[in-house]
């Protein structure tokens, strides 16, 4: 008997563990449901911001408001296919200061279809905006030539469910990439 509850107090100390490590999160849209599991354990610092604004309800009534495809790129040389969240624009005022990039030479999170990761401008300016790759998109990476300082953006998950979702709000309206209305978030929060 004391075996069998060894056993099972093993298995739920590695339940524990990896629902610590994989952390679900829902994006309801008005297009759909997106799931999404962060990887706190190879990228903690981007999951810490990112759970910030999630438990903050920041993300509720925030927009995908971007869609970058092949098609509208005209003067971009290396191309990439994502879809850009921001938060609800009320609480813009209200964010965080910006964190320290976690770069994919450091996670080993790679910006695959459907990899989800802080957008910025600078190398250190991930704050609220993320994406989500569409197809594979290595120029993302460390060393990628899609940003030119080469450090490449903080990949901290990856879509579960709902990639048909995903597909839906890259090919809906846009003037040039930003979508036309943009696609609402009725609600983004911990499953």
């Amino acid at each position: 008997m004391k075996i069998v509850l060894v056993f099972f107090g093993i298995i739920a100390t590695c339940g524990s563990a990896f629902s610590q490590e994989r952390i679900p999160v829902t994006i309801q849209t008005e297009l759909g449901m997106i799931e999404v599991h962060l990887d706190s354990a190879r990228a903690p610092r981007s999951v810490t911001n990112f759970l910030r604004y999630v438990d903050g309800d920041f993300y509720n009534g925030g927009l995908f408001h971007r869609t970058v495809t092949l098609t509208n790129q005209p003067t971009d040389s290396v191309r990439i296919e994502v879809i850009q969240v921001g938060i609800n624009p009320e609480r813009e005022k209200a964010a965080y200061p910006a964190i320290e990039i976690e770069r994919t030479s450091e996670t080993g999170i790679l910006h695959t279809d459907g990899t989800v990761s802080m957008a910025r401008l600078g190398p250190n300016t991930g704050t609220w905006h993320f994406f989500i790759c569409v197809n594979g998109q290595p120029e993302l990476d460390f060393g990628g030539k899609r940003n030119p300082d080469g450090q490449g953006f903080a990949a901290f998950g990856r879509v579960v469910h709902g990639m048909d979702v995903v597909r839906k709000i890259q090919s809906s309206p846009a003037e040039g990439q930003r979508l036309t209305p943009p696609i609402r978030i009725i609600s983004l929060r911990r499953k």
